[in-house]
């Protein structure tokens, strides 16, 4: 069984105790200076390993300061799998608990364990108290089933009750997906002498592997991740639900800010636009209204922009979801499914939170009908959410396909037969539109390519690819590609690919300039000048003799003897066949000299011209016809 990685944390009121609680279970005290935590790459303030065996491995965060808790909680929906809510004993439950759990709705984050702190302050009765107060407050959340437990950090009672219920509840979690596109939403950056740029986040998805080539979004910054440490520990490699820090070069300190997304490809969405659902806080003290500016917390990410409503103009109160769409300031890394939280920047206000529903959001009239299309994509049928899957990682496997649809095997199975979907190379799934669309864009890159370089046979593969491979898989790319030669679309010629109906050719204005040019040259016969001089006389710039030469060799209307004479094709030819039909099946220098009237200069280059072509081989000092 993969072994499995978790990342709890703590929330609650300001001085609940949650960092004792933290030092308590862990024994590690996260409080620490900030210049004894950047002596090496390690965990940042506010992390502590918890727990290790060879099934799973667990880690704490704890967060102090209300809105340093707001952006790390968001930082994963990417990093917590579960929370343990503090509640002091002596104070029960205070505004920013509430805050906290509603924000935790509105993360999607549905495991949670009561602690009740500080319990030696309090007589039983008092805690009973507290009890109630706390089973009120959760009535009717996501948490209301979640059990309790009365802890002391300092005195550790039921320090060792509260392990089990998180190993417990844990045991019961699903799997992390480990398997698809690595992502890290980068929460601290900073340099470590003799080391360089270190970045630091809780992995969302996939593994990264020490060495790996990775991007920094939505820049698309290249990097490589030289190093890799969790707890302290150099890894090899890193997996989702685990706290890492990467030691990254190809990029300064100064390219980075919280917020960028370390990837493993740019197969996620980068946007500014985004339909969303959004449910909203209870109590807000203002009414948010059509086009206010919001701040978005996404990720690590915390993007300025405005809220675009359909429906409405203005809203206060609202139990149901909302469908609206988000118009940022600033690009941002997400996909289907992502949470987030908004907040209102001023006055200081969490607005609400939820989910994104399609990341390339357009733009829509104000009315019903806008409301009925997001309610269609929202819901989906298992069709349009396989779609929707592929056309983001325009190639998957039926394995990734099942995780990233959340569909059932039997239903995945039968949608899958619809003619918009595509099985290739006997194990990924495309979309038939996607694959023309491809062919499309690289027949239109392969005529453009023709019109540049009218003298070319074609590209090399490699080249013509390269663009693309960016955006998509390679595997896909040489299926669109050799599914369109095999149709006559396009056609190969050794490495080089061109349109099937393309000829090289001499762009039109060129043209007489070269016929002069080949017309000189065949009427000097054997005894020709240098090239260069050909060059000058008809008048071609110096910028195109480079593939006039290629294309002139390539078409057989020149034949280079040492890139310095050239004759024509006709008149090589001629010579050749002379030499053939003149000598025996073996002659010497002398010989050739003789039939063709050459002096050395222009006969030693011929024939080894000819030795080249293989029409003869050389042996000691004579030719030998092959």
């Amino acid at each position: 069984m993969d072994k499995r990685y978790f990342t709890i944390g703590m929330a609650g009121h300001i001085d609940h105790g949650k960092t004792s609680l933290t030092k308590a279970l862990t024994n590690v005290d996260t409080d620490r200076l900030k210049e004894e935590k950047e002596r090496q790459i390690s965990i940042e303030l506010g992390f502590a390993p918890l727990y290790e065996d060879n099934e799973m491995q667990i880690s704490v965060i704890d967060v102090p300061g209300h809105e340093r808790f707001i952006r790390q909680m968001i930082a994963g929906v990417a990093g917590i799998d579960l929370v343990i809510l503090v509640v002091a004993a002596d104070e029960g439950v205070m505004p920013q608990t509430r805050e906290h759990l509603e924000i935790l709705g509105f993360l999607g984050i549905k495991t949670g364990i009561v602690a009740i702190t500080k319990i030696d302050r309090v007589d039983e009765e008092f805690v009973e108290l507290v009890k109630d107060d706390i089973y009120a407050e959760l009535d009717g959340t996501v948490f209301e089933e979640a059990p309790f437990v009365l802890v002391d950090s300092l005195s550790n009672k039921g320090i060792d009750d509260l392990k089990k219920m998180i190993l417990a509840a844990l045991k019961e979690q699903e799997m992390r997906d480990s398997k698809g596109a690595f992502r890290l939403p980068i929460d601290q950056v900073f340099t470590v002498k003799g080391q360089g740029t270190v970045v630091r986040g809780t992995v969302y998805e996939g593994s990264v592997e020490e060495g790996q080539t990775l991007l920094i979004m939505p820049e698309g910054i290249e990097v490589r991740a030289r190093q890799l440490q969790v707890h302290h520990k150099q890894a090899i490699k890193a997996f989702a639900g685990q706290r890492v820090a990467i030691n990254l070069s190809g990029v300064s300190r100064e390219q980075l800010v919280r917020g960028n997304v370390l990837v493993s490809s740019e197969h996620f969405n980068v946007t500014r636009t985004i339909d969303v659902a959004i449910r909203v806080a209870k109590d807000l003290d203002y009414l948010v209204k059509q086009r206010m500016p919001i701040k978005l917390h996404l990720g690590t990410a915390e993007v300025m922009g405005r809220i675009v409503f359909f429906d409405r103009n203005e809203l206060k109160e609202e139990n149901g979801e909302i469908l609206c769409q988000l118009r940022l300031e600033d690009e941002i890394l997400t996909k289907r499914g992502d949470r987030f939280i908004l907040r209102r920047p001023s006055p200081q206000e969490t607005i609400g939170g939820g989910w994104v529903i399609d990341p390339r959001g357009n733009k829509y009239k104000f009315g019903n009908g806008t409301i009925e299309e997001l309610e269609k994509k929202k819901v989906g049928t298992p069709t349009e959410r396989i779609a929707a899957v592929l056309f983001e990682a325009k190639s998957l496997s039926f394995a990734e396909l099942m995780k990233r649809t959340s569909l059932e095997e039997t239903v995945l199975v039968e949608h899958l037969k619809d003619e918009q979907f595509v099985f290739f190379h006997d194990r990924e799934y495309t979309l038939k539109n996607l694959i023309h669309s491809l062919e499309e864009d690289m027949y239109d890159r392969l005529k453009e390519y023709h019109q540049n370089n009218p003298m070319k046979q074609g590209i090399n593969k490699a080249e013509f690819l390269q663009p693309l491979q960016k955006r998509f898989p390679k595997e896909l790319l040489n299926y669109v590609l050799e599914t369109a030669r095999l149709q006559g679309v396009f056609t190969r010629k050794d490495q080089f690919f061109l349109l099937s109906d393309f000829v090289p050719h001499v762009a039109k204005n060129w043209k007489k300039r070269t016929e002069n040019l080949l017309d000189e040259l065949k009427k000097d016969g054997l005894q020709v000048h240098y090239f260069q001089d050909y060059i000058i006389k008809a008048g071609i710039p110096e910028s195109l003799v480079g593939d006039l030469r290629r294309f002139l060799e390539e078409q057989q209307l020149v034949e280079s003897l040492d890139d310095v004479f050239y004759y024509h094709g006709e008149v090589f030819q001629k010579a050749v066949l002379s030499l053939r039909e003149q000598t025996d099946s073996e002659f010497e220098v002398g010989e050739a000299k003789e039939i063709l009237g050459l002096s050395r200069k222009y006969m030693i280059p011929f024939l080894e011209r000819l030795d080249a072509k293989k029409i003869t081989k050389r042996v000691e000092n004579k030719r030998i016809w092959q």
